[in-house]
C-alpha cells in the first residue's frame, strides 16, 4: 500500500473522529469488512490512525457471509481473512443462513440480512468487550438513505438520515467516512494499490436501495448536478434540528407520562397545550419505549393517536396498535397498554383470609392488603376518617374466611346510604375509575361471598362499627407506590 497516496483521506478521518468523538484512547473497535472497496479502505483508514495515535484504539476485523452466494462468499472470507492477517489483526467469520432466515421469519432480504449481521457484529463486540462497532457507510449511502426516505413520506427524524454515532445496546455505532464519498475511496485505494471485491448483486436494480444508486439519482441528477451533497446537507442541518427537538420531547416526557403497572399514560389537557410537532413526538417517544414488538412505527399510528386525544367532545375509544399494543382514551387520559390482548386472564386471582392478622400480597399488581384486628377506639374512629385506602369493619359481625380476588362480571355490593345493591361497574363509572384500571383493583369479600371492600374506591354497608362495637379489623391498602 503506498501510505503516501492515502495519508490525506486518513487525516480527514482522523479529524472527522476527532471532532464527533467517534472513539478514545484505549478503545477496541469492530470493523465491519465486506471486502468492497468502501470496508477495506476503512480498515486501512482505521488501523493508520490507531498506529499514529500516541495511546492508540485496538481494532478487530469482522466478516459476514450471508450465505448468498457461496462460491463469490467464499472468496470474500478468505480475502479479508488475509487484509486481517497482512495488518495483524484478530479476524471473526460470520457465516450466517440468511436465505433459511428468510423462509422462517417471512421478511424481506436485506431486512433479514441487516437483523442477523448487526446480531453478529454485536456479539463479537461483547465478546472483546467492544466501545464501537465501525461501519463504511460514506457520503452516497447517505444521499440514497436520505431519497428513500423521502420517496417512503417520512418525518424529519427519517430525512436526518443514518447518524455518525449512535448508541446501540451499549455500543456505540460509528461511520467515520459518512463525510466521504465513494469517488474519493475509490480513487485513494486506486492510487494506493488497495485490493478490494466486487459484490455482483451491488450491479442489479431489483433491490430498492440499488435502483436509487442506478436508477434514480442519475436521474435527479440531471436537474442538480450537486444532488448527493444536497441530500446530505438536509442530513446533516435536519439531523442538528432532530437532535435538539429529542431533547425538548424527553423533557415534556418527564413531565407528562405516569407508567402504572406496564402501562404508560398522559393527560389529554396538557397534551394539547403542546405544539402538533411535540405531540407526534411525544406519542412516538412512548411507543418507542414499550415492548410492542413493532417493526416500525409510522406517521398514520402516530396521527390516529394524537387525532383522538385532540377531540374536544369528551370520549371513550380504544385503538389497536399492532403487536400487542392497545392506545385507549379513559375520560381525560390516553393510555397505551402493551400486551393488552391477555391482560385480563393474567390478573386473575383469589386469595384466601382464615384468621386476623393477615397479609395478602397481590402478584402482579404490586399491591398488599394488611388486616389487624384491635379493640374499639379512637383509633378505629381515626382509621374510619383516613379516606378510601382504609376501611373499618365490626369484627364481631364479619363471616370468614374472607376472600381478597379479582373482580367479576356482574359484582354488586351493598353500599352505605342505600337500601338495596349497585353494581361494581356503576360505581367505577361514578368515580370515573379508567377501564383498563378496573381489573386491577382487587375486591374483598366474606365467607358468604358478599363484597366487604373495593380497596381504595369505597366499603359497603355490611359490618359498620356502631357505638357498642368492641372490636374492629382494619383493612389497609399498600400499593407500593403505584
Amino acid at each position: 500500500m503506498n501510505d503516501y497516496s492515502m495519508y490525506p483521506l486518513v487525516e480527514r478521518v482522523r479529524r472527522i473522529g476527532e471532532e464527533e468523538r467517534l472513539w478514545s484512547p484505549g478503545d477496541r473497535i469492530v470493523v465491519a469488512v465486506s471486502g468492497g472497496p468502501d470496508s477495506v479502505a476503512l480498515l486501512y483508514i482505521m488501523h493508520a490512525i490507531a498506529k499514529r495515535m500516541n495511546q492508540g484504539f485496538s481494532l478487530i476485523c469482522a466478516h459476514i457471509n450471508h450465505g448468498f452466494r457461496p462460491e463469490e462468499s467464499l472468496k470474500e472470507a478468505e480475502f479479508v481473512r488475509g487484509l486481517a492477517k497482512q495488518l495483524d489483526l484478530p479476524f471473526e467469520l460470520g457465516n450466517l443462513d440468511i436465505p433459511s432466515y428468510i423462509e422462517q421469519s417471512g421478511k424481506s432480504p436485506q431486512l433479514a440480512a441487516r437483523e442477523k449481521r448487526y446480531e453478529f457484529l454485536h456479539e463479537i463486540a461483547r465478546k472483546y468487550g467492544a466501545a464501537a462497532i465501525a461501519l463504511a457507510h460514506h457520503a452516497d449511502d447517505q444521499a440514497e438513505t436520505v431519497m428513500m426516505r423521502i420517496l417512503r413520506g417520512s418525518g424529519s427524524s427519517g430525512l436526518a438520515g443514518m447518524r455518525m454515532k449512535r448508541c446501540e445496546r451499549n455500543v456505540n455505532l460509528i461511520r467515520p467516512l459518512l463525510r466521504i464519498y465513494k469517488a474519493e475511496i475509490l480513487q485513494a485505494c486506486r492510487e494506493s494499490g488497495i485490493p478490494y471485491c466486487i459484490d455482483s448483486t451491488n450491479l442489479q436494480n431489483k433491490y430498492v436501495r440499488n435502483a436509487i444508486r442506478l436508477d434514480v439519482l442519475p436521474f435527479l441528477g440531471q436537474y442538480n448536478g450537486q444532488l448527493a451533497e444536497s441530500l446530505n446537507r438536509i442530513a446533516e442541518t435536519v439531523g442538528e434540528d432532530d437532535d435538539y427537538m429529542q431533547q425538548v420531547t424527553n423533557q415534556v416526557y418527564q413531565e407528562l407520562v405516569t407508567s402504572n403497572g406496564g402501562d404508560l399514560a398522559f393527560e389529554i389537557g396538557r397534551f394539547t397545550s403542546l405544539h402538533a410537532a411535540l405531540q407526534r413526538r411525544l406519542i412516538k417517544l412512548i411507543l418507542n419505549y414499550l415492548p410492542c414488538g413493532m417493526e416500525e412505527i409510522d406517521f398514520v399510528k402516530i396521527e390516529r393517536v394524537r387525532q383522538g386525544a385532540m377531540q374536544s367532545t369528551p370520549t371513550t375509544w380504544s385503538l389497536d396498535l399492532g403487536g400487542g399494543l392497545q392506545c385507549v382514551r379513559e375520560y381525560d387520559t390516553i393510555r397505551f397498554i402493551p400486551n393488552a390482548a391477555g391482560v385480563n386472564d393474567s390478573l386473575r386471582y383469589t386469595y384466601r383470609v382464615d384468621r386476623v392478622p393477615a397479609e395478602v400480597a397481590i402478584q402482579g399488581l404490586g399491591t398488599n392488603l394488611l388486616f389487624t384486628q384491635t379493640a374499639a377506639g379512637q383509633d378505629a374512629v381515626s382509621a374510619m376518617a383516613h379516606g378510601n385506602d382504609r376501611a373499618v369493619f365490626d369484627a364481631d359481625e364479619l363471616v370468614y374466611p374472607l376472600t381478597v380476588r379479582s373482580r367479576q362480571p356482574g359484582d354488586t355490593m351493598k353500599v352505605l346510604g342505600l337500601n338495596g345493591t349497585k353494581k361494581v361497574k356503576d360505581i367505577f363509572i361514578d368515580e370515573k375509575i379508567p377501564p383498563s384500571l378496573r381489573s386491577r383493583i382487587p375486591i374483598v369479600t366474606d365467607g358468604l361471598g358478599q363484597i366487604l371492600w373495593i380497596p381504595g374506591i369505597r366499603r359497603s354497608s355490611i359490618a359498620p362499627v356502631r357505638q357498642h362495637t368492641s372490636s374492629v379489623v382494619l383493612m389497609t391498602i399498600d400499593r407500593n407506590g403505584e
